[in-house]
């Protein structure tokens, strides 16, 4: 074995077209007398190589045979960097490295601490060659060490020297280390509170990672972070072991982490203001349609005509003489509206017959609607409000979401739907969840959260004595995506991490700990809200918020107006009049004098 040769061997039991016969593909980097850069290139091909000969393989176990460290930690890096290993791949490393700089070496690179790596370290002996069998347990009841599993000699053979087997698993017992994990409060499922100095967490995220940790015995330290883009970046760059909180599975998100088993399916959904009532002049226009009221007025003007003409005739007068249009239009419109007769009519049979028809039809029509006036007074019709992601984008001039949404935003510029193009052209990245909501009940905008979140904080912060809130979840899902933990690329532990919640979603116990979240803020809301109207009490204040529903301006806004019209149009009429009559008299005195 040259010294700075790498020799890169993969054994597969299955070998795509490669170009590597027998289950075998061999791969050689000379680093004597070469320049570093193209040393660096060569490596980088090397591994893009083997990486794709790994993935068109399975039961692949990967040689790297090499005696010079910065020539290995420089594999380590581009192993990492080109994805090359994952737990079920397994490394053999083959050195002569003296054992102190193997471990040095073996402790401060991932892929030879955490990947299912072992090491071989060839020890010549003046009598008989010897090798020793070597890997790094980064988690072990001593701590993280390197700890010799085997020996070989020609004489004695392969004799193990602890229970371990050669490539042992890491991961099922963490002899209870403390990882580093990362999140930021996002109810129902992470929620942080302070009781003097220490902090508090739950949710059902937080009592998931709990159980995760009980069952691999580990405990886990969060991070302080400020923002979700240094929650994910701490995952990225593996100094964090994964984020305990939940993201969606997006595709530009795969580029750089990896994910748990996803075990959530909540849907994002926008929430807006709920449209309140604008006043209308026709608010006692809506019991009936257009088509009654248009046939309305035509009966009305069919019967008015009639009696007009039967009133007319001499003979039949009544004792008042004959009766002006406009008298038998009140009397046949004030019969509609319910008022009584006044017995100016005539008395003919042919008049009977048809008053008599008129009446019945007025207390038919005016009973229903004034019945549906009473419904559409006391429940309005509310104004349309959006549902869609297409009436959405129509009606709102912006939308925000949390710094999370950067992703989101890029998935919707990408669609092929219009409709979520024109949503990501909206949208607003890194606006706070209640500055989101508040600034949706100023102006015309709306938020985007998961349905769970947008329920809990609204009934928290927004919902009123009588239960309802000023804000609505719009019917239409915007990303139906698989949710789960983001983990760094091909973290070793990511299988163990999978089992325990797959076991937890089967048990049921994720959806059990997100209901016992939502009551515990439900219990919350209504405690605080008993406070307040106890409070208001012992200041002597009523409290604003009721049941009743009272009539207001908006509701009669339509009589009113026609009110208003009447009163106009008749003191026109009279001040008309009164301008004729004084006309008249002046005539009349004029032609007296001559």
């Amino acid at each position: 074995m040259k010294h700075g040769l790498l020799l890169i061997i993969i054994f597969a039991a299955s070998i795509g077209d490669v170009g590597a016969a027998w289950g075998v593909g061999v791969f050689e980097v000379g680093v004597e007398g070469k320049d570093a850069n193209v040393t660096q290139a060569q490596l980088s091909w090397v591994v893009g190589q083997a990486r794709r000969l790994r993935q068109v393989s399975w039961c692949v176990m990967l040689v790297v045979v090499s005696d010079d460290p910065a020539f290995l930690a420089a594999f380590a890096e581009w192993s990492l960097k080109g994805r090359l290993l994952v737990w079920s791949t397994r490394l053999l490393l083959v050195t002569r490295l003296p054992r102190v700089d193997l471990r040095a070496l073996l402790a401060s690179r991932w892929t030879f601490s955490m990947m299912n790596t072992m090491m071989i370290l060839l020890e010549d002996f003046k009598r008989s060659p010897q090798y020793s069998m070597l890997v790094h347990l980064p988690y072990s009841p001593d701590g993280a060490r390197v700890k010799q599993v085997a020996s070989w000699t020609p004489t004695t053979g392969l004799r193990y020297l602890t229970p371990l087997t050669l490539f042992p698993e890491k991961y099922t017992n963490f002899h209870g280390a403390t990882i580093n994990v990362t999140a930021l409060p996002y109810e129902p499922y992470w929620q942080e509170s302070m009781e003097g100095n220490t902090t508090r967490y739950s949710g059902s995220d937080y009592k998931q990672l709990v159980a995760v940790g009980h069952t691999l015995n580990f405990t886990f330290h969060v991070l302080p972070t400020c923002t979700w883009s240094e929650v994910t970046d701490q995952v990225e760059v593996r100094k964090s072991f994964m984020s305990a909180v939940m993201h969606g599975v997006l595709p530009d998100r795969l580029e750089r982490w990896d994910y748990t088993f996803a075990f959530e399916q909540t849907a994002a959904k926008f929430t807006m203001a709920t449209p309140i009532i604008t006043p209308s002049w026709l608010s006692f226009y809506y019991p009936l349609s257009g088509q009654v009221w248009i046939g309305l007025l035509a009966c009305t003007l069919i019967v008015c005509f009639t009696l007009v003409k039967i009133t007319r005739r001499r003979m039949w007068q009544t004792r008042h003489g004959v009766l002006s249009t406009g008298s038998v239009v009140l009397e046949s419109v004030g019969t509609l509206l319910g008022q009584g007769l006044y017995g100016r009519l005539s008395t003919s049979q042919s008049n009977h017959i048809l008053v008599g028809t008129w009446l019945f039809f007025g207390v038919v029509v005016g009973t229903a609607y004034r019945s549906s006036l009473i419904a559409s007074l006391t429940l309005p019709r509310l104004p349309p409000r959006p549902e869609t992601i297409e009436e959405l984008v129509k009606a709102v001039d912006r939308v925000t979401i949390e710094s999370f949404g950067t992703s989101h935003k890029v998935f919707f510029l990408n669609s092929e739907t219009s409709a979520f193009r024109e949503l990501g052209n909206l949208l607003v990245v890194g606006v706070d969840l209640m500055d989101g909501l508040n600034a949706a009940l100023k102006m015309k905008s709306a938020h985007i959260g998961l349905s769970l979140n947008l329920q809990l904080i609204k009934s928290r912060n927004f919902a009123k004595l009588d239960g309802t809130s000023p804000f609505y979840l719009g019917k239409e899902n915007l990303l139906q995506t698989p949710k789960a933990w983001p983990v760094p690329h091909d973290a070793p532990y990511t299988h163990q991490i999978d089992k325990c919640l797959r076991i937890i979603s089967q048990a049921g116990l994720y959806e059990l700990w997100k209901k016992e979240t939502l009551e515990a803020a439900a219990r919350e809301s209504r405690m605080k809200q008993r406070e307040q109207i106890k409070q208001q009490r012992q200041d002597g204040t009523e409290h604003s918020q009721t049941n009743f529903r009272s009539l207001s301006v908006t509701h009669i806004q339509g009589p009113l107006l026609l009110l208003l019209v009447g009163n106009t149009l008749g003191s026109v009429a009279f001040v008309v009049e009164r301008l004729l009559v004084s006309d008249l008299t002046l005539l009349l005195h004029k032609d007296l004098q001559n």
